[in-house]
């Protein structure tokens, strides 16, 4: 069985970089915070589980390979 996980950037000043994510791309009501400077995430709802996780690893690695935080992805294992 596929998993699918989505993200939206929602805001970025010069610290952090906002996204909403969820299972659904219409109903991504979950949010996550990213550091810039660390690229540590963390989930605002203090929930660390699977779907944070992929969010987060996805965005992590989507900057790896654009040097810039994306603004919309999926991730699907």
């Amino acid at each position: 069985m596929a998993s699918l996980v989505y993200f939206k950037k929602e805001s970025e000043d010069g610290a952090v970089v906002r996204y909403s994510f969820g299972e659904d791309p219409a109903e991504m009501t979950r949010l996550l915070t990213m550091n810039t400077h660390t690229r540590t995430a963390r989930p605002d709802d203090g929930d660390i589980d699977y779907t944070f996780l992929k969010a987060s690893r996805k965005i992590n690695s989507v900057y790896d390979e654009r040097s810039q935080w994306p603004e919309r992805g999926m991730s699907a294992s």
